[in-house]
């Protein structure tokens, strides 16, 4: 039997990743912020949406940032979206905020002139891009190199230590896709909305054996 906490610290409707976790075979799937309830899991998701700043202080309102930090030392744990760019030091988001300085890097803006070829690129990038991997991992089994997955963010990560970089993605600039860390696998794309290659993700995660 698997456990997944799905941590909720009053940011955003979670109801699909909630759901996309029981779809590929999680025994039970708990979204709370109670410890107790996410020490008892087997595995941990940190999701976000929204902006940083309201991102932070909901964190720190319920517990969630010292939640992550205990989590991150005991079982397996997948950041999504902002929960990846909140495990960085600091983010230019709403004018420059702390984030949770979990690892060394920075939360930067995409800009309002970004192009590629030189035509002009819309922020945020929304949609469907391709994710190179940059190593082998766990997470990655059965999922095709340069699969396509879906992006929503205007910010991307910034990561000072390279071998902490597990994929990357073209938007105007080459950004850090996904971060892994022994037991921490992080991604800035969303994966209960990248259909089947996301719900692979999310399979490997809950039979992820760390």
């Amino acid at each position: 039997m698997t456990t997944v906490a799905v941590l909720d610290y009053g940011m955003g409707n979670l109801h699909s990743v909630a759901k996309a976790l029981e779809h590929v075979g999680a025994s039970k799937v708990i979204v709370t912020h109670d410890p107790a309830l996410v020490r008892s899991a087997d595995r941990v998701v940190f999701p976000g949406v929204g902006a940083m700043r309201d991102c932070i202080a909901g964190m720190k309102a319920v517990g969630v940032d010292a939640e992550v930090f205990e989590a991150a030392q005991q079982k397996p744990i997948l950041a999504i979206c902002v929960g990846m760019q909140a495990l960085m030091q600091h983010s230019e988001e709403n004018g420059g905020v702390d984030c949770l300085g979990m690892f060394d890097g920075k939360v930067k803006f995409f800009g309002h002139y970004l192009t590629e070829n030189g035509a002009r690129l819309k922020v945020p990038h929304m949609g469907w891009n391709e994710v190179n991997h940059t190593i082998t991992h766990a997470l990655w089994r059965d999922i095709p190199q340069n699969s396509r997955f879906y992006f929503v963010h205007s910010y991307y990560v910034e990561v000072a230590n390279a071998a902490l970089i597990a994929g990357r993605t073209q938007y105007g600039v080459d950004f850090s896709a996904a971060i892994a860390h022994d037991n921490l696998f992080a991604v800035q794309f969303h994966p209960e909305k990248s259909q089947k290659m996301g719900l692979q993700l999310l399979k490997n995660f809950v039979e992820w054996r760390v």
